[in-house]
């Protein structure tokens, strides 16, 4: 089971900085996210999910590598492993 806890500070930007951090029976993680405010922890925590699923099903993607397909780095995302 996958747990997520975090904490944000608002940025002078206006923007959240979210330190999360993950504990999974496989292994923990830590990292952060820069999103805009104004956003439930719902939504944050679902953000979060989105983006590690995203980053774990491209981490086989070859096409990851092709300029053709678009891929871009997020810079608004890290994850780190603890």
């Amino acid at each position: 089971m996958r747990t997520i806890t975090y904490t944000s500070k608002k940025l002078d930007s206006g923007n959240l900085q979210i330190k999360f951090y993950i504990d999974d029976n496989e292994k923990s993680r830590y990292g952060y996210l820069l999103t805009p405010s104004g956003k439930s922890a719902d939504e944050i925590v679902q953000e979060i999910q989105e983006r590690i699923q995203f980053r774990e099903s491209a981490k086989h993607d070859l096409l990851r590598f092709s300029f053709k397909e678009g891929w871009k780095d997020d810079y608004n995302f890290f994850l780190y492993t603890a």
